[in-house]
């Protein structure tokens, strides 16, 4: 969440950003009316807090098996500057389940137009962390024990609610006052929901509702997708919602689970 001054001109015309590939396998069940809970692999394993820690103007979010030390530190940010991010803003440290893999990723200074922010990202392997017998492919940099391919671009859309600015992945077909409108009342908790068995008040305090992946419609089927609220690697929601009155009414509840 970002807290900024409203722009004295909302754009209220129709944004149709790319769609990220992360698409819940669970929306072709044919399974109506109440939550679907898809336990992917590896949901047996515990749930590892992360460590933030911000310094030298980088912020840090290291999982407990993957910390960096400081000489690991100047290597991963030795190899993004050869691939092309001058400026790192953060580092982060994530686990690839269901193996013991561990992964590395940077990120790139923002660069914000308008209502969009983007910035790049670099997947970096290290070979301790990494699968074993892991080398670099074809037109991956090495250094050291760490390789790299090229980083790939990231997009955020900016949503106003009041006067707080929030971060969507994607928003699709909806006009950005519709979304915004449809997210205030989210945040709000002015929604209501299908009465099902395991559609409850626990669940849905799960939500992370102050930071939508993506909000999208498709015909009169409105979609939006919300991750858990223990952080990265928690898991996510996709919420399928009508309007009714203005409002939005939950009909469908997935849950993909880590």
């Amino acid at each position: 969440m970002e807290i900024r001054p409203r722009p004295e001109n909302q754009e209220t015309a129709l944004t149709m950003t790319k769609h990220p590939c992360l698409i819940l396998f669970a929306l072709s069940l044919p399974y109506v009316g109440q939550l679907k809970a898809i336990p992917l692999p590896g949901a047996e394993q515990a749930k590892e807090a992360t460590r933030i820690v911000k310094s030298s103007g980088i912020e840090r979010e290291y999982v407990p098996r993957a910390q960096l030390t400081t000489e690991e530190e100047k290597t991963v940010l030795a190899l993004a500057k050869k691939q092309g991010i001058i400026k790192v803003v953060k580092i982060k440290t994530y686990n690839i389940h269901p193996s013991a893999a561990r992964g590395i990723s940077v990120q790139g200074a923002e660069i914000t137009t308008d209502r969009e922010v983007s910035y790049q990202v670099l997947n970096i392997k290290y070979k301790k962390w990494f699968h074993p017998g892991a080398k670099p492919g074809k037109g991956e940099i090495q250094m050291g024990e760490f390789w790299a391919g090229k980083p790939y671009s990231r997009k955020q859309t900016i949503l106003w609610v009041g006067e707080t600015s929030y971060r969507c992945g994607s928003v699709q077909v909806l006009s950005f006052k519709d979304a915004e409108s449809l997210l205030g009342y989210c945040i709000e908790g002015k929604f209501t929901y299908d009465p099902g068995p395991r559609i409850n008040d626990k669940l849905l305090d799960q939500v992370d509702w102050k930071r939508p992946n993506r909000i999208s419609k498709r015909g009169d089927a409105i979609s939006v997708g919300f991750p858990h609220k223990g952080g990265t690697g928690s898991g996510f929601f996709d919420l399928q919602v009508e309007l009714v009155g203005g409002k939005p009414n939950i009909k469908q509840m997935f849950q993909a689970i880590p």
